[in-house]
């Protein structure tokens, strides 16, 4: 078989490249090239910051800044408010420029090269109370919580928006 018919075979599989990867094309695709992401800060009116916690192989446990990988020919500001609607079940609007662009290099294989683009946002509707962190035992994946200061088990990958988080 040639590459050109490895490529179509893999292509196959792939039904809408705009709705997201099958998950073994998604990691092949995270070793050969960066991955571009946006990164949601979120902030209320007592300049608490709004965590999410994370639990899987590739960074947890620990908080971090709700975010998300934008899909080919997606624009910015789809993936935006499909993170706040997936990860927070809110609305949010945002700031047009950046507040920050980092390069994120982590020692493995898969899913270890980002362009991670940080966005002020600001909630237009309140998070869904279903995935509130109440604060009893460990955070389960996915539960969102208020913090006054960067947290010490903030997953080390957002250690890079620290001085966003403690302003």
């Amino acid at each position: 078989m040639t590459l050109k018919e490895l490529i179509e075979k893999i292509e196959s599989f792939i039904a809408n490249p705009s709705e997201g990867l099958p998950e073994e094309i998604f990691l092949l695709i995270s070793r050969i090239t960066p991955l571009i992401n946006v990164d949601l800060l979120i902030k209320n009116e007592k300049n608490e910051t709004l965590l999410t916690w994370r639990e899987d192989k590739y960074y947890g446990p620990g908080w971090h800044v709700p975010g998300g990988i934008i899909r080919y020919k997606e624009k910015i500001e789809e993936r935006i408010n499909k993170v706040a609607l997936i990860e927070l079940g809110a609305k949010v609007e945002f700031e047009a420029e950046p507040l920050c662009i980092n390069e994120i290099i982590v020692e493995r294989k898969e899913r270890g090269h980002f362009i991670s683009l940080l966005y002020k946002c600001k909630l237009l509707s309140p998070p869904s109370e279903k995935i509130k962190y109440k604060g009893f035992g460990r955070p389960k994946n996915g539960e969102w919580m208020w913090h006054k200061g960067c947290p010490k088990n903030l997953i080390k990958v957002h250690h890079i928006y620290k001085k966003y988080i403690d302003l």
